[in-house]
């Protein structure tokens, strides 16, 4: 079934690239609609800011658009274009290491879910939350992306191998690495907050 699902997303995907490659931009404008929030959903968590991110992403489909008659079809679109976005973020990382505030994990955190826990709950879960955030901005910069692909993303081994252009042994031991570091920095933090 969900294999179905995913040539038929495959198939609509390449009709619009077609279609635009024929000249009715319009269609490229439904590959933006279709993938703008997942594109900024994964990469706010990469540089930490939104507004970063809404400029990577913007910057993204701009470039997708112009090189999009180089798109051969080998991947899907999504993870053509999530390259895309990836190689923006290298490269604004590059010229300016980005800091975290405290107001920019909030934000990228989002809202709290309204649920039926008590409000100490919320608080617990909010901070906990922070903590990860925080975390993750720690990370090594090579750390963090493939935490984020593996764990917010859910790509799999080989899909993470084909955006970073690495092998699939590579990508285990980065994950574990990552996974290890970030486990790592949790611990230091919970020691502090039990101090």
């Amino acid at each position: 079934m969900s294999i179905a699902v995913n040539d038929a997303v495959v198939n609509d995907d390449a009709q619009l690239i077609n279609d635009t490659l024929a000249g009715q931009t319009a269609a490229f404008g439904q590959l933006v609609c279709k993938y703008q929030d997942r594109l900024y959903n994964a990469i706010v968590h990469i540089t930490g800011s939104p507004e970063d991110a809404r400029d990577v992403v913007q910057d993204a489909f701009v470039q997708a658009f112009i090189k999009l008659d180089a798109f051969r079809g080998s991947s899907a679109f999504y993870t053509w274009l999530y390259r895309i976005a990836f190689n923006v973020s290298v490269s604004r990382f590059r010229r300016q290491r980005p800091t975290v505030s405290i107001e920019q994990t909030r934000e990228v955190s989002g809202e709290e879910p309204v649920d039926e826990n008590s409000p100490s709950d919320r608080m617990v879960q909010t901070e906990r939350a922070m903590q990860v955030q925080n975390a993750l901005a720690l990370l090594s910069e090579e750390h963090r992306k493939i935490l984020v692909l593996r764990e917010m993303e859910g790509f799999d081994y080989e899909r993470i191998s084909e955006i970073l252009d690495v092998a699939v042994g590579t990508v285990r031991s980065r994950l574990f690495r990552a996974r290890m570091q970030l486990r790592e920095l949790l611990a230091n933090v919970v020691q502090e907050d039990m101090k």
